[in-house]
């Protein structure tokens, strides 16, 4: 062959090479040198109401819409896949639909696939046209359906229907997402969504980032530019320069945007909070409680490794009740896990100073009552705010990276508290859903025990006790 052949045939070869790209995008997805890994977490997750909190060309949408033709097709590489698949694709107006959803949608369907396209307007494979309905044909030979939805329906069109999956292309009204988890019930279905938080706190803030329902099926993940490996770093720093701080926390890391700003920006829950693992009983310290009656009584069991490293690994959390009830269940708690007890057998406990105080309607104090049902509480704390506000802070960004505070996974309410903890007016943090913090500071401000008392081991024992640290930190989604 000639040069001039040779060339006309790399030519030929690589056209054919975009053709069949152009016309099998999902086989290109996330494969080869360059990886989503944080779109791959979000297919690899089980749970069935998953979230991508995205900034803008972070990825979230790519992933959204690959899920769809994963579910419709019957090739989803991570979950169990079905004959015959109906999902909604729900965007926020008929004109976002065509112009995002819909397209990235077809962009993901092989035309091989598609056995029909329904239209609400215009002409099949026109621009303007806005899609009712794809038929996709399943690779169990079956015909999966996705439908298209808006928001400015309104909810009364989202009745009725049984569905396997909802894909919510940004943040739908409230009506809209409770009426579509109605729709997924009978089947066990998922909801999914993918979007860039820009409203500030509204109720997905509290439904999935807060899941203030303990929803045990709600996952979420940030994903940013720098997520992103297809974006250029000349391009992100431009467009960082560009931006004030406020707009990058919600365009750039995909992350709830209010004006009065996070008491502990520096918590990051893929970090700080690890599952939970058998517990050296050296490594026992303190229980810290903040008192309540009316408003949640707040325990919290601390803990203390042989690196100074602190880990909360259990909770009593509870309103409304009186201290007899809670001394009970601190007691059974701290029983499960073979908690120490002082010369008397008496568990011990820091709690807040006003616990001392006596009242009208009492003759005896908090502090009293405790005592007589077998805890000895200390009262002598520092409560100091901003000095204990500064002292977590530390913990949470720790030495050379690696935080020296780690919160169970199973404390919830502190982990909730931590995200939604903001500054109020006068520099002053909002004092509302606060009680865990109240006496995290107050165990933290009592200066832990800087290590536990290293046993006699053997080297090799040593290295095995550091190495069920390290993994210990990493968690697992379903």
């Amino acid at each position: 062959m000639t040069e001039r052949q040779i060339v006309q045939r790399i030519l030929e070869l690589e056209g054919e090479q975009a053709r069949r790209h152009a016309e099998n995008a999902l086989a290109h997805y996330n494969v080869g040198r360059k990886k989503h890994k944080k779109q791959i977490a979000f297919h690899k997750c089980r749970r069935r109401n998953r979230w991508v909190f995205g900034g803008n060309r972070s990825g979230k949408t790519e992933c959204g819409a690959a899920e769809c033709v994963y579910m419709v097709r019957g090739i989803h590489p991570y979950r169990k896949n079905k004959k015959n698949v109906f999902g909604w694709v729900v965007s926020l107006s008929q004109q976002v639909q065509r112009d995002v959803a819909q397209k990235k949608i077809l962009q993901y369907l092989s035309p091989d696939w598609i056995e029909d396209v329904v239209m609400l307007s215009g002409k099949k494979g026109s621009p303007s046209g806005v899609i009712d309905q794809i038929r996709v044909r399943n690779v169990f030979g079956g015909i999966s359906v996705i439908g298209f939805k808006s928001c400015d329906q309104g909810r009364e069109k989202f009745q009725g229907t049984s569905l396997d999956f909802v894909w919510f292309d940004e943040e739908p009204p409230e009506d809209v997402y409770r009426e579509c988890v109605m729709r997924v019930m009978d089947k066990k279905g998922d909801i999914f969504g993918t979007m860039t938080p820009l409203k500030g706190l509204t109720f997905l803030f509290d439904e999935i980032y807060m899941n203030k329902r303990n929803n045990p099926e709600v996952w979420y993940e940030f994903m940013e530019w720098a997520d992103n490996p297809f974006l250029k770093k000349s391009e992100i720093a431009l467009l960082t320069q560009v931006m004030d701080e406020k707009e990058l926390e919600s365009r750039r890391f995909g992350k709830f945007c209010v004006n009065e700003g996070l008491v502990y920006p520096e918590f990051d829950e893929r970090i700080h909070v690890i599952e939970p693992f058998p517990i050296p009983f050296e490594w026992q310290d303190m229980i810290s409680i903040d008192p309540g009656l009316n408003n949640p009584l707040s325990a919290h069991w601390y803990c203390v490794d042989y690196d100074g490293n602190v880990y909360v690994v259990a909770e009593h959390y509870e309103a409304k009740k009186d201290v007899g009830y809670h001394a009970d269940k601190i007691k059974n708690i701290s029983a499960r896990l073979g908690w120490h007890t002082d010369f008397q057998g008496r568990l011990c406990a820091l709690i807040d100073s006003a616990a001392n105080q006596r009242t009208l309607a009492s003759s005896k104090s908090v502090s009293e009552l405790f005592y007589e049902c077998g805890i000895n509480v200390n009262a002598n704390v520092n409560k100091d705010l901003f000095a204990g506000i500064a002292r977590v802070k530390n913990y949470l960004k720790g030495e050379n990276g690696k935080p020296k505070l780690y919160i169970f996974a199973g404390c919830v309410h502190m982990i909730r508290e931590i995200k939604g903890y903001f500054w109020g007016d006068g520099d002053v943090p909002k004092k509302r859903d606060d009680h865990a913090l109240d006496e995290l500071r107050y165990y933290l401000m009592t200066k832990p025990k800087n290590t536990a008392p290293m046993p006699e081991l053997t080297a090799v024992q040593k290295d095995k006790m550091r190495l069920a640290r390290k993994i210990s930190r990493f968690r697992s989604d379903r």
